[in-house]
């Protein structure tokens, strides 16, 4: 299959997916095109959550602030997984985690030979506009068309000899890699965390704020301050009423600040970027 991910939102990708069909009949998975916009951190956070999921496949991702400059278009190999997006670090981190152990909240690779970045020796677009159609579509069509029975059933080593023999591929010295900020935890005597300075990453559709702290960090405890203001922590948004704000772990391992039928980021005033501070209203937070 090829999956799909960018921040077009409509009907861009369609113009997409005209170009991948011209070149095979492989199946075609919209992940998401409403990722928020020209923001490549957002988009590698929920690919890394995302992409795990998947069986060995193509996935072509454009986030693309930088359209029309001089950054290099990329291909990526992870294990059996290709990733195919522009070259301004949205590919690194779902690469890691597709090499890293399942559910591996860093995403921390496990071998750094599974991880292969070629650049493209790209041919005058048609636009310098729409590079999701004019570069990323065609080359997620032509690596895929080099697979009769799909990726899923390649090993990493003919997925890697399959990119080194494509003509139009170079290795890539230095690709383009996005961090995630870590935490600083102020732990007692006894180790136990008692604060923790973090930073939102992402905010969904659902207004739920995301931020960069693991969920260990607050398991266990009943009540924390988010940024000063008293708030309980609970494993289900039905634990607290209606419209109540409430701090839970997400499905993918970190903490939120969320709302019950209602917007987090709105309640707690908080935007991706921000920093958030939680102190444990408990003995350790």
């Amino acid at each position: 299959m090829i999956t799909l991910t960018s921040d077009f939102g409509s009907p861009y990708p369609a113009a997409m997916k005209g170009v991948i069909r011209r070149h095979t009949g492989a199946e075609m998975i919209d992940i998401a095109h409403d990722l928020p916009r020209g923001d490549p951190r957002a988009a590698a956070f929920w690919l890394r959550f995302v992409l795990p999921e998947f069986p060995p496949a193509v996935h072509c991702a454009v986030v693309d602030p930088g359209v029309g400059t001089d950054r290099d278009a990329l291909v990526v190999r992870a294990g059996s997984h290709v990733i195919v997006a522009p070259d301004n670090g949205l590919a690194m981190p779902p690469a890691r985690a597709l090499v890293g152990e399942r559910g591996d909240a860093d995403g921390a690779a496990t071998d750094d030979a599974d991880l292969e970045a070629f650049v493209v020796d790209v041919d005058e677009p048609a636009s310098q506009t729409f590079h999701g159609r004019d570069v990323f579509a065609p080359v997620a069509a032509r690596v895929r068309s080099r697979f009769d029975e799909g990726l899923a059933s390649a090993s990493p080593e003919a997925v890697s000899d399959a990119l080194a023999s494509m003509d139009d591929l170079s290795p890539a010295a230095d690709p383009v890699d996005i961090a995630f900020p870590e935490p600083s935890v102020e732990r007692d005597d006894e180790g136990s965390p008692v604060a923790v300075d973090g930073e939102v990453l992402v905010i969904d559709r659902f207004g739920n704020v995301v931020t960069n702290v693991p969920g260990e960090l607050v398991r266990g405890s009943d009540w924390i301050r988010v940024n000063e203001d008293l708030t309980p922590v609970a494993e289900t948004f039905g634990a607290v009423d209606l419209g109540e704000r409430l701090v839970t772990v997400g499905s993918h391992g970190y903490v939120e600040c969320d709302v019950n039928d209602g917007r987090g980021d709105g309640a707690f005033d908080l935007r991706p970027g921000d920093e958030v501070r939680l102190v444990g209203d408990n003995v350790s937070i």
